[in-house]
């Protein structure tokens, strides 16, 4: 049993869960608590329309008996309420059937805790900075005479993961986040996004300038026809990418399934593609350890476009003869780990040289309602949004109207031929975070057009 001396308060209380569910007859137990509070400053219109806050603290509870695993949450923290978990826990465990695979909770282990994981600035993030940023954004749009739509949000985490083995971790984390869509009047859009740790460091005035000019930029729209063209890919368009062939692919419980495309040493990406999962780099959104108490592990998953390296979590590291990678998501999961903190490396061309390399091709920003429809394949349809231009002899001539694509990434990621200089830091919709590059890219297939 883990003390409870001289612990903070999350870790407090996922002590306090693990004794009410060994009280409650578990043989292992495990609890993760997450405190966060998190605001959010939305703007339409140009105007700040609302501003909200939330904070809660979720304990989450693994009841174990054999190969029986029961879970339960709540965020309700008092003691008779952390008793009343357990039972619940309890009940569910006893009724679930054996789980043959289950590999048992995580052992102790030494943690190389990331120094960069939260920063004081967000931390005391005000309502004020908030608005200030909203500002900020709202005066590009002005200047560009379009209205800016968004929000700037930040969050302050304090998590705590113990279990009845003697795991007892706790971290704190945080998070800025702006989203900015522009909008001209009859429709044009441009957008832009950015996100970091310490959301100072986040320039609104330039996400604002960015999208704004970039919805000023698309007034007027040409049509053209479908068909395979090569591309340059905005960050912003790039993080699809990297999201969905990290949810496809890179999962070890994928591969166990049969439904993922690697295999290693696989190629799926030219020379220029190289891919890593790695939460301590400090660009990323950082994390010390998973949702399983394990030190998380830096991992190559694409080296110069070869497949090298899975992310494992307990129960499918156990059935490999392997080690847990730290990907483990929150019980109950059926998807299997994840690579939370994917990184693609950067190139050398300046964005002038990327949309320089196109004799005749697209400038997409980014995609919109994407879904899969080939997962061995990485195939995926969605539509492009925010802005996309025609270029000719590299230079960008005028805005075309939005297209449905239906690609295989995987064949998008073989024909990189150029990789940006510069990279940012965008959160994505399977994953945590990605660190993406724009991309150059020789063929990309769109398959219809749309009449905006």
């Amino acid at each position: 049993m883990v003390s409870e001396a001289a612990v903070a308060e999350p870790l407090q209380i996922a002590l306090r869960a693990i004794a009410a569910a060994l009280d409650a007859g578990a043989i292992d137990a495990e609890a993760f608590v997450q405190h966060e509070d998190a605001q959010l400053t939305r703007f339409a219109n140009s105007q700040i329309h609302q501003n909200v806050a939330e904070s809660d603290t979720v304990v989450n509870l693994r009841f174990v008996i054999g190969k029986r695993v029961g879970v339960a949450s709540t965020n309700r923290l008092d003691e008779e309420s952390l008793e009343r978990l357990a039972e619940s826990a309890g009940r569910i465990c006893r009724l679930q059937p054996e789980q043959p695979t289950f590999a048992g909770l995580a052992q102790p282990g030494p943690i190389e805790y990331v120094k960069e994981a939260s920063s004081p600035a967000t931390v005391r993030a005000t309502p004020e900075q908030r608005a200030e940023a909203a500002r900020a954004v709202i005066a590009g749009a002005d200047a560009a005479k379009v209205l800016a739509y968004g929000s700037y949000r930040t969050v302050a985490q304090h998590v705590a993961m113990a279990n009845s083995h003697g795991v007892a971790l706790e971290e704190e984390r945080s998070q800025g986040h702006c989203i900015v869509v522009a909008m001209g009047p009859d429709g044009e859009a441009g957008y832009a996004e950015d996100a970091a740790v310490d959301h100072t460091r986040i320039d609104a005035a330039a996400l604002g300038r960015e999208a704004a000019e970039k919805a000023h930029a698309s007034a007027g729209p040409v049509a053209i026809d479908p068909g395979d063209y090569p591309v340059v890919l905005e960050e912003y368009a790039v993080v699809d990418i990297l999201d969905y062939t990290g949810y496809l692919g890179f999962s070890a419980l994928g591969v166990q399934e049969g439904r993922s495309f690697y295999e290693p040493g696989k190629r799926i990406g030219s020379d220029l593609v190289t891919i890593r999962d790695d939460a301590s780099d400090p660009a990323s959104t950082p994390a010390s350890f998973d949702y399983e108490g394990v030190a998380k592990r830096p991992l190559t998953l694409v080296e110069n476009g070869i497949c090298r390296d899975l992310v494992y979590d307990l129960q499918t590291a156990a059935k490999d003869g392997r080690a847990s990678t730290g990907h483990g998501l929150p019980a109950p999961n059926t998807y299997g780990p994840l690579p939370l903190n994917m990184l693609m490396s950067a190139g050398e061309s300046s964005r002038e040289e990327l949309i320089g390399g196109l004799e005749r091709g697209l400038l997409v920003t980014r995609f919109h309602y994407t879904n899969v429809v080939h997962p061995k394949l990485a195939m995926v349809t969605g539509m492009t949004r925010d802005g996309v231009f025609l270029v000719e002899g590299g230079k960008i001539v005028g805005p075309v109207r939005n297209l449905r694509f239906t690609q295989g990434y995987l064949a998008a990621l073989a024909g990189v031929e150029a990789v940006g200089r510069t990279r940012k830091l965008l959160l994505s919709g399977f994953l945590q975070s990605a660190v993406v590059p724009a991309l150059r890219i020789s063929n990309f297939t769109f398959t219809g057009a749309t009449e905006h």
